[in-house]
Formats: structure tokens, C-alpha cells, sequence
């Protein structure tokens, strides 16, 4: 699954404005470049992150409670025959 690059474009934009606030104004000049290499920064490690949608997050944590649900019923399986053997 691809991620939602509108909001991941929406938070580059939003660092990059952060970060671009933070630059005096008599340095207004270099504020345009500080921009476009900031944005190049924050995307470029936004890309290295491993990084997944929501949909695939939820659809994973709805797999595990699934898979934790299973393993219960299993063990509980495996006590009642323990039992059942010990019993014999």
C-alpha cells in the first residue's frame, strides 16, 4: 500500500513553514533556498522511515487481536486435553 502522499505533503509543508518562521527576516534573501533545502531534507528522511497507511495499521492490529484471540482458544484446547490425558 502506497502512503497518503497528500498528507505526507501537507506535513513536509508544514515543517518546512516551521522552520522557515524561524528564519530572521534580514536574512529574508536566503530564506527561499533554506525552504527548498529544508523540504528536500524532511522528504528525503520521510522516505527512509518505513513508514505505512492507517488502513495498513489498522488491517495489522485487526490481525493480530485475531491471532491472539486464536492462540487463547488454542491453549485453552491444549489444557483440556492435558487434563483429559492426565485423567485416563
Amino acid at each position: 500500500m502506497k502512503l497518503d502522499t497528500e498528507a505526507l505533503d501537507q506535513t513536509v509543508s508544514e515543517i518546512v513553514r516551521k522552520i522557515s518562521a524561524a528564519v530572521p527576516e534580514d536574512l529574508k534573501a536566503a530564506k527561499q533556498g533554506l525552504e527548498k533545502n529544508a523540504r528536500a531534507t524532511v522528504e528525503g528522511a520521510f522516505q527512509r522511515l518505513d513508514l505505512v497507511t492507517r488502513e495498513e495499521f489498522d488491517v495489522q492490529v485487526m490481525l493480530l487481536s485475531k491471532s491472539q484471540k486464536r492462540v487463547k482458544e488454542l491453549e485453552k484446547r491444549i489444557n483440556e486435553l492435558e487434563e483429559a490425558i492426565k485423567n485416563k
